[in-house]
């Protein structure tokens, strides 16, 4: 065959230590119809400053592969919630083999088509809490590409007409497809007037979507006479491959034909019509494809009009299970993102009568619904058994409703198709379902109702059930809890929703408790955040008997602020919110930084010259509430402002040793008492708060942090400035009938009190 290759990338991003999958990398992909192989390129990178990251640790990178939805992975191994289907998905781990990049292969051989989805994450770490900015972080990036192959103009089959064929030496196997339509219960291939050199030397397989692989559904020709293959159960609306493979070492051409039979189980002792010429009739695709089933350049048989109005029947023989009832659309109502319901018509109460099933089907969008939850309740009306011990079956299954008709059966899995069980009776008379990121497409629902006895099931007489379905699809289970909040995310145009949990709580739904805070824990690590801020009581105290005002309202404005906004910040259910989480945070990091801008300020004793002091507050304000709209948690931030009013410090500090020839301020005992305490205790809390605060411990050691800072600021605010000797009041001395008194402009403040002249005489 002729193959075409095709080739797909994506964007590389930053990969996140695992904490939920709200961390993780989610990539989408999709894959054509009729590939043969496709092969992702894994490719892994450090970065460390804009530069290759050849220092950074090697860290191992989980990927996970699915088809059709993301992946439902569990890498912390915890707890699924009640009633909770997983789908399975591949995963595999990629080591580095140079030191800043490495490339792991993927490879599929016939992959299914439609979408596929790649999930990617680190290792989940220790939770520490890092300083933006402080240090270059390692990134490590990851990229996939995707190389896939397929095969074009594939043969194809039209039920009922039979197709030739000669397979020549050098080929090896012939590749056909066939479309399955809705209400098909059996798909029938088989090989006739085979001739080779050693009898019928010729597998066949068949299967469902791809082309077959080895161990896909097989048989040998030579050992089965007739060869026939048959797929009950067949998925609906789907293309079926049909490979006729040559046993290897067998000389010279094989010729065979082959034929396809489709079953239709409204009609089951009715096969498909041997030939439509309009592919609605068979209600195929418009792409349906060329028809290469007539490769060898013949045409189908003539048919006249009353051939196509009325097709010839063909007998076929009667298997279980052939026979299909009609099935109940539902209705599909979208209230939201990922927030679908779907309502039965003359619903939601469903009668389910003894001696046939009840079947409805789900449909969900391609790529808009897979990344949700579908939720399927069922509640059993006891009133309506009249006293039997009837249990109803409820078997959910995809693009393919399961109707068997062995009664007693209470299974939802075949062969070739699994489904998900669900029962209600007398006793548990409600039953749930969920499954995260369900595969699109049809779902079908089908209810049976049995009598339990002595000897098992056994078909109900003269008893209707009737039971409550309810199917809905949500963003989250259960709405994560309430340890937990629901996130929307979105990669590319992908939308999808996953959980986020708190306060230790982990799981798919936050509902493992493994390693949950109790509430107590809760209770003191939000009074040891909150009350640890009475420690700027004595700071406020020391400030109002200093006369430094405006220091004081800083400090209370900080304590204040900072109390409401860590009794907010509580990641339980000990929380208490005075104003919008964002409004206190804000404010409680102004604060904070306002009052190391103050006390900075306040020690350089700038009060004498007041209209410089008042305009480096109001600007220190400006520029912090700037700052702080820009990037709350940048490092500079923290170390802009404070660098900028040390500068101011040391400057006004090293004039007034300049000027008074002495060491500023002069006496050791502030030094030793006040200002070195002080500078260490300011040094510890920026050290805990930087290098030793990590999400486990940053309940009591952001307290400590509250403490330390708040106790420095006790220390290094200055005293209470003495006033000046030259700027006290002037005694008036009367003499000679005259009275000296001090300048007007000096009273108005108009010149430098310092060097004021009392030269102003007024007359008695």
């Amino acid at each position: 065959g002729l193959f075409v290759t095709d080739y797909f990338t994506r964007t590389p991003r930053k990969l996140s230590p695992f904490r939920s999958f709200a961390s993780i990398e989610l990539f989408h992909f999709h894959i054509p119809e009729d590939t043969v192989i496709a092969v992702w390129n894994l490719i892994t990178f450090k970065e460390q400053g804009g530069t290759f990251g050849d220092q950074c640790p090697d860290r191992s990178i989980t990927v996970y592969f699915r088809s059709g939805a993301p992946s439902v992975i569990n890498p912390l191994h915890t707890h699924f919630p009640r009633d909770t289907a997983v789908p399975g998905s591949f995963a595999l781990t990629l080591t580095w083999t140079l030191p800043n990049r490495t490339t792991g292969v993927f490879n599929v051989t016939s992959p299914l088509p439609g979408d596929w989805f790649l999930a990617a994450h680190l290792p989940k770490d220790e939770g520490k809490i890092s300083v933006k900015g402080l240090y270059e972080e390692c990134q490590y990036l990851f990229q996939p590409q995707l190389i896939v192959q397929r095969l074009v103009n594939i043969a194809v089959l039209y039920p009922g007409h039979v197709t030739e064929q000669s397979m020549a030496p050098h080929n090896r196997s012939c590749l056909y497809k066939v479309f399955v339509p809705s209400y098909t219960s059996r798909v029938l291939v088989e090989v006739l007037q085979c001739r080779g050199a050693e009898g019928c030397p010729l597998w066949l397989r068949v299967r469902a979507k791809a082309p077959p692989l080895h161990n896909s559904t097989t048989l040998d020709c030579r050992e089965h006479t007739p060869c026939q293959l048959a797929q009950d159960l067949p998925f609906w609306q789907h293309w079926y491959y049909v490979l006729v493979e040559k046993h290897p070492g067998v000389p010279g051409t094989v010729s065979f034909q082959v034929t396809v039979q489709l079953t239709d189980c409204s009609r089951p002792s009715l096969a498909r019509p041997p030939f439509l010429p309009s592919s609605a009739s068979m209600n195929m695709p418009h792409s349906f494809g060329s028809a290469g089933g007539l490769a060898l350049g013949d045409s189908p048989p003539p048919t006249s009009p009353n051939d196509t109005k009325h097709p010839i029947p063909i007998p076929v023989t009667s298997h279980a299970g052939e026979r299909c009832w009609p099935v109940r659309p539902t209705l599909r109502n979208e209230l939201d993102t990922f927030s679908v319901h779907f309502y039965i018509f003359f619903g939601p109460n469903v009668s389910v009568p003894p001696d046939r099933p009840a079947v409805f089907v789900i449909n969900l969008l391609p790529v808009l619904d897979s990344g949700g939850v579908l939720n399927l309740e069922l509640r059993l009306n006891v009133s309506s058994l009249c006293g039997e011990n009837v249990t109803v079956f409820g078997c959910l299954n995809h693009e393919v409703p399961l109707t068997s008709s062995d009664n007693t059966s209470v299974t939802c899995e075949t062969e070739s198709l699994a489904g998900f069980l669900l029962s209600v009776n007398a006793t548990a008379s409600l039953s749930r379902l969920r499954i995260p990121y369900p595969q699109t497409g049809s779902w079908y629902l089908s209810l049976r109702s049995l009598c339990a006895t002595e000897h098992g099931f056994e078909p109900c007489t003269n008893v209707t059930a009737e039971v409550y379905l309810r199917a809905y699809l949500s963003p989250c289970i259960n709405d994560c809890g309430i340890y937990g909040q629901c996130k929307l995310l979105r990669t590319n145009n992908y939308l999808y929703a996953a959980c986020e949990c708190k306060a230790g709580w982990n799981g798919w739904g936050c509902t493992d408790n493994a390693e949950a805070f109790s509430y107590g824990f809760q209770l003191l690590s939000t009074l040891l955040l909150c009350l640890s801020n009475v420690m700027f009581v004595p700071p406020v105290a020391i400030a109002v008997r200093s006369h430094y005002l405006l220091e004081a309202a800083v400090y209370i404005f900080t304590m204040f602020f900072s109390t409401f906004y860590h009794a907010c910040d509580q990641p339980g259910i000990v929380v208490f919110c005075i104003m919008e989480y964002d409004v206190l945070q804000f404010c409680d990091f102004l604060g904070s930084l306002m009052s190391v801008w103050v006390t900075v300020i306040a020690m350089a004793r700038l009060q004498p010259i007041v209209k410089q002091a008042s305009v480096l507050y109001l600007l220190g304000a400006m520029l912090l509430s700037m700052a702080l709209q820009m990037d709350r948690h940048g490092l500079w931030n923290l170390l802009g402002p404070s660098l900028f009013a040390l500068g101011i410090m040391a400057v006004a500090w090293t004039a007034r040793t300049i000027r008074r020839r002495h060491c500023y301020p002069p006496t050791w005992k502030r030094w030793a008492f006040y200002l070195c305490p002080g500078a260490l205790i300011a040094a510890a809390a920026v050290l805990l708060y930087a290098f030793v605060e990590t999400e486990e411990n940053y309940f009591y050691i952001h307290s400590i942090w509250h403490l330390l800072i708040a106790g420095s600021v006790g220390f290094l605010l200055p005293p209470r400035a003495k006033p000046s000797r030259r700027l006290g009041p002037l005694p008036r001395r009367k003499g000679c009938g005259y009275q000296l008194c001090v300048n007007e402009q000096e009273e108005l403040g108009l010149v430098d009190p310092a060097v004021a002249s009392i030269n102003s005489i007024c007359t008695s």
